[in-house]
């Protein structure tokens, strides 16, 4: 810069450099986009939420099925556990005579070899299920007797009745449930696990089931001569047609010793099955496990005489189909 006395002068190069004003309209304009593109691109993640749902429903349900099976096999374990220690397998249901009390079933037995022995130590075996001593153990949920399909609460109101019959209630008619337009007893934990009864009918001959659990059961891995392998012992029932426990036999309820037992009437998920059948809300069958201790997951499609040979325990059907 040069200065002239006290006032400052621009410098050729200072004068000589343009200045440009701004101005929006000079400015470099963005692409935006248009309304179609915009539609397009909404629609096309409306196609692939509508591509990776069922994905994911699918990969839960396969989670659910597994903890559902893992629940089966700690029965299982626990039921061994208790045969090597009792020698014996637990009643389906202990009774006094037949008269039904008071009526502790087999998972009952099988709480303290399935971390469960501080709730077990809570239960007075010689005193009924629905004595007042015994609410807080009715209400007791137990995660190992819940599989996470059965969209049912894990308690219900349990229905009063009086007997058994075939015509009340059908897995086609889902919206009538055991319970439903009962007078209720009382609030009890859901189970979805029953022992195997066999193949008779379980009202007419609740205490001589060919199965391995019926009424004052005490059946041994000898008496087993189908083979273990060869026979299930414990089975998935959903909350369709109404709710099952762990606690036992509860005389005084609709259906009482369906609630704990299952009966090889139908096969699994039948849709005209009975509450005593056994059904899950697996795609495409029901966990058992068979009295070897391993887990079977039987596809619905399996036919009605080999299921029901996998039910008894001595029918001697396997040599039947082996000859």
């Amino acid at each position: 810069m040069i200065t002239t006395g006290n006032l400052p002068v621009a410098s050729a190069q200072t004068l000589a450099r343009p200045r440009f004003a701004s101005s929006n309209s000079e400015r470099p304009r963005r692409p935006a986009f248009t309304l179609v593109e915009l539609l397009v691109v909404i629609a096309i993640i409306g196609i692939l939420v509508g591509l990776l749902l069922p994905a994911v429903q699918q990969a839960r349900e396969a989670a659910r099925r597994m903890l559902c099976s893992n629940n089966v096999r700690q029965l299982g374990l626990a039921a061994h556990n208790f045969e090597s220690a009792y020698k014996s397998l637990p009643a389906g249901w202990a009774s006094r005579g037949n008269s039904g009390e008071p009526g502790w079933g087999w998972a009952t037995r099988l709480l303290p070899f399935a971390e469960g022995t501080n709730l077990y130590q809570q239960i007075d075996l010689g005193v009924p299920i629905d004595d007042a001593r015994h609410v807080s153990v009715r209400e007791t949920v137990v995660s190992t007797f819940i599989c996470p399909s059965d969209p049912f609460p894990n308690s219900f109101e349990i229905g009063e009745g009086d007997g058994h019959s075939h015509d009340h209630i059908r897995a086609s008619s889902a919206s009538e449930r055991i319970d439903d337009g009962s007078h209720v007893l009382f609030t009890v934990a859901k189970s979805n696990y029953v022992g195997m009864f066999g193949t008779q009918e379980l009202e007419e001959t609740p205490y001589r089931g060919n199965g391995i659990f019926y009424g004052n059961s005490h059946v041994k891995f000898r008496d087993i001569t189908d083979g273990l392998s060869n026979t299930l012992m414990i089975g998935e029932r959903s909350g369709k047609l109404g709710g099952s426990v762990w606690v036992g036999n509860i005389s005084e309820a609709a259906e009482p010793h369906a609630r704990i037992l299952g009966v090889a009437d139908h096969t699994p998920n039948h849709p005209s099955a009975h509450f005593e059948d056994f059904s899950s809300y697996h795609t495409g069958g029901v966990n058992f496990m068979r009295a070897d201790g391993s887990i079977l997951f039987l596809p619905e499609t399996i036919d009605l005489q080999v299921f029901q040979a996998m039910a008894t325990r001595s029918g001697g059907e396997w040599q039947a189909y082996n000859n």
